[in-house]
Order: structure tokens, then C-alpha cells, then sequence
């Protein structure tokens, strides 16, 4: 072992568990960008910004695209692609734990600190059990949405070339990153039942979490076992799933640029059902996003925000936060000084989290649109669109990165990580606890 591993090693040790995870998501980035510069990965060269601006999206499973995956990669590209969109979603340390247990090497106390910052826990016990689980959900899921999508591919562009793209889009869709190797996405498949089933039930499992699935699978069909933050989660998107499908139906219905475009009502509520479930985290579209209407829109921002479950490979203040944000509302109104839900208490340290990642998470955002409206033209609804997009790691957009200047791309990039990996280092900051020396007499502050 030279000296300069020993003490690159040792200063490694020393940094704060949530700091080593973003330096290596963020050496990812450059190690991907590299990678698409060289010549086998595009049929024509491509700037460092291109190469950049699409490893970042694809390590932070976004999706949004300043070159056309289709035309602009070459196999070896869309291999590369789709590699950095699997260690991204699956998390870096759980992708070395599953090595390292397929070589039979022993996991040390180090690497398991890693791994619960990784996968957002608070305690090291039940790590070992939830890294198998997310194997076996990532080869299941995965596995069976391939064989599923080679039954619409294969007929139409032939074995090896279907078979690719099955496979391409069930990765994708798994880890909610919302890249397809075609150049409209999924418009061309708008009413194909295979493709809106398929597709909406890979990114569903993929964005409720790997700890909601752990408790589903050891607690099957028992809702009273479910552990409190399940039964939120589960609760929190059975909610969203029926509103956003409804409520994009209502606003699109006659608009002739998406719903209208079809006949049948059933295949317009086929449309709504996918664009209602994708809109949280996964950016598959198969409608024109930029000929929705401003309320839909708008729409589209908010459920971004909100985002999909924790420890899962969506983005956004995910589900829980947002419900919990909801039941302290409710209860300050109500005049009650304990938060409960399904007979459990929520404690004030977990309601100040909520608050702090929600107000944290809409400065991000209000500073990013910002600074995008104050160096670019545009219409704000698209440049707030694109930054919600990129902090909820959606990959939508409204026709609007093709506009972006290397400065905009470098706003995006840096929302597009704090929305994927901001949660660990800022869970970081609010894990450090100081014990008051002093308690000073209470005051009084007019609110509101």
C-alpha cells in the first residue's frame, strides 16, 4: 500500500460520512463525462458541457437532455448511459455492498456508516437485510420489465434492437430517470396498454422506497404491521396518484396539442393516468409537454416538488416529508401540541426536519429560478418549470435546456445534485445536535 494511499485513505476517514457520498456522486459525474467525450460514445464529437450536463443527469436520475439520445449516442454511448442511470438510482455505497457480498469480502463498520447515510437511515441494524432486498427488487423489476417491453419492441424494430431498448427503458423507468433512447419519447406509444402499464409500475415501485418495500415483503399483507413511515408513504401516494390523473384529465381534456389529440375517451384517460404518475419523479412523457396548458403546468411544478418516497431513487421533499408538513398544519390549527398518525406520535425533531428541508428545498428552487431569469430569456413558467424539474430530479421540460447557456447549465447541474444527494449532506448538518448550556426565559414572536 504507497504512502499516498495510506493518506488519501486516512483523510478520507476523517470526512463526514455525507461528504465522502457527494464527493464520490459527484466524481461519478466527471468519470461519466469523460467517458462521453471518448470517440466510440457519439458518432461526432460533443463539448465538455454537453458531456457534463448529461452525466450529471444521468448519475442524479433526472433525465432532462441537451443532446438527443437517439442520434447523438452511439450504442456504446446509450451502454455507458444507461450504467451511470444504474450505480446513480441504485446509490454508490449499496452498489458496493452488493459487490463486496458477491465476493464474499466482510463489510466493515465504516462501510455500513456510508451505506446508512447513503440510504437515509438513522440506525445501523437491518442494513444487510435492506441491501437484499433492493437487489432483489432492482433483477425482479428490472428482469420482468424488459421481458414485459420486448413484447412492443421487438415486432416493431427487430430482436437485438428491441431487446435493447426493453431493456434501456425498464432501467430507466426503475430508477426513475426518465431517458429513452427515442427522440419523442414515449409519445408513439401514447395508448399502447403494454407500455402504460409497464412503464408506470416500474417507476411506482422504484419511487416509494426500498424501505417501504422491505416492510411490504416482510409484513405482506398485514397494514397493521406496516411500519409508520410505510403506512405515510403508501397513504401519502395512493392520495397523489388518483389526483394527478384526475386533475390532468380535467385541465387537458379539450386541449388540441394533448388530450384532444385522441378520440376515445378511455385512451385519454390512459394518457392521464401515465402523465399523473410520471410527473412526480419519473419524466417519461407521451404527450408534447410544451403544449400543456399554464394551470397544468403549474400543476406539473407542484407534484415535482413533492416528489416520490424516501430512500428510493426518486427526487423532490418526497411523500413523507410532505404529508408530516400537512399533519402539523393541521394540528397547529387544531390547537394540538401532539402530532400523531395511525397511533403512532411524530416527534418534534422529525417536524423540524420537515420544516427545514421544505424551507431549504424552496430557496433552492427560488434561487435557481433566479438566477436562470436574470441571466436568460424566456418565459418564467419555463425557466420554473425546468428548475422543479431539475431539483425533483423529473427530467420534464418545456422545450426549454435546448436554451440554456453554460452558466444555466451549470444552475441545473448543481440543482440537479442537491436535489438527488442534497438530503445527505444536509441530514448532516441537522444531525448535529448541541445540548444548550443556558435556557433562556420563553418570548413572544407575532406570526402571520
Amino acid at each position: 500500500m504507497t504512502p499516498l494511499f495510506t493518506r488519501a485513505r486516512r483523510r478520507l476517514s476523517r470526512m463526514p460520512p455525507p461528504l465522502v457520498l457527494a464527493t464520490l456522486y459527484i466524481s461519478l459525474i466527471f468519470i461519466g463525462a469523460l467517458a462521453f467525450l471518448l470517440p466510440f460514445s457519439t458518432p461526432r464529437p460533443i463539448s465538455f458541457t454537453d458531456a457534463l450536463f448529461t452525466s450529471a443527469s444521468a448519475v442524479t436520475v433526472t433525465g432532462l437532455a441537451v443532446i438527443d439520445t437517439q442520434h447523438d449516442m452511439t450504442l456504446a454511448g446509450q451502454m455507458i448511459l444507461t450504467v451511470l442511470i444504474q450505480l446513480g438510482g441504485l446509490g454508490l455505497m449499496t452498489f458496493a455492498v452488493l459487490i463486496l457480498s458477491a465476493l464474499g469480502l466482510p463489510i466493515g463498520i465504516t462501510q455500513r456508516v456510508y451505506l446508512r447515510e447513503d440510504l437515509n437511515q438513522t440506525s445501523l441494524r437491518q442494513l444487510g437485510e435492506l441491501v437484499r432486498v433492493i437487489l432483489k427488487a432492482v433483477l425482479l423489476c428490472e428482469g420482468v420489465g424488459a421481458l414485459l417491453l420486448a413484447l412492443v419492441f421487438v415486432p416493431e424494430y427487430g430482436f437485438w434492437p428491441g431487446v435493447w431498448h426493453a431493456i434501456f427503458h425498464s432501467v430507466s423507468a426503475f430508477n426513475n430517470a426518465g431517458f429513452s433512447t427515442f427522440s419523442e419519447g414515449l409519445t408513439g406509444w401514447a395508448t399502447d396498454p403494454v407500455v402504460n402499464l409497464v412503464i408506470p409500475a416500474l417507476f411506482i415501485i422504484g419511487g416509494i422506497g426500498y424501505v417501504v418495500i422491505s416492510d411490504i415483503l416482510r409484513h405482506r399483507r398485514r397494514w397493521r404491521a406496516y411500519s409508520l413511515h410505510t403506512k405515510l408513504t403508501l397513504t401519502g401516494t395512493a392520495i397523489l396518484i388518483p389526483w394527478a390523473t384526475l386533475s390532468f384529465a380535467v385541465l387537458e381534456w379539450n386541449n388540441p396539442d394533448t388530450l384532444a389529440l385522441q378520440d376515445a375517451a378511455w385512451e385519454r384517460m390512459l394518457i392521464s393516468w401515465f402523465q399523473g404518475v410520471t410527473t412526480r419523479t419519473a419524466g417519461f412523457n407521451t404527450v408534447d409537454v410544451g403544449g400543456l396548458h399554464d394551470s397544468t403546468a403549474l400543476m406539473f411544478i407542484s407534484l415535482m416538488l413533492i416528489g416520490g418516497g424516501s430512500t428510493s431513487t426518486a427526487g423532490g421533499i418526497k411523500v413523507s416529508t410532505f404529508v408530516v408538513m400537512l399533519l402539523a398544519t393541521i394540528a397547529f390549527f387544531r390547537r394540538q401540541t401532539q402530532l400523531s398518525a395511525f397511533g403512532r406520535s411524530i416527534g418534534l425533531v422529525q417536524v423540524l426536519k420537515v420544516m427545514a428541508l421544505t424551507a431549504i428545498s424552496l430557496i433552492l428552487v427560488f434561487v435557481g429560478v433566479f438566477l436562470l431569469t436574470a441571466t436568460h430569456d424566456g418565459h418564467f413558467l419555463d425557466i420554473s418549470f425546468e428548475v422543479a424539474s431539475a431539483f425533483g430530479t423529473v427530467g420534464l421540460s418545456r422545450g426549454y435546456t435546448a436554451e440554456l447557456t453554460d452558466f444555466g447549465r451549470m444552475v441545473i447541474i448543481a440543482i440537479m445534485f442537491l436535489g438527488r444527494v442534497g438530503p445527505l449532506t444536509l441530514g448532516f448538518f441537522l444531525a448535529t445536535q448541541m445540548t444548550p448550556r443556558v435556557k433562556y426565559p420563553e418570548g413572544q414572536v407575532h406570526l402571520g
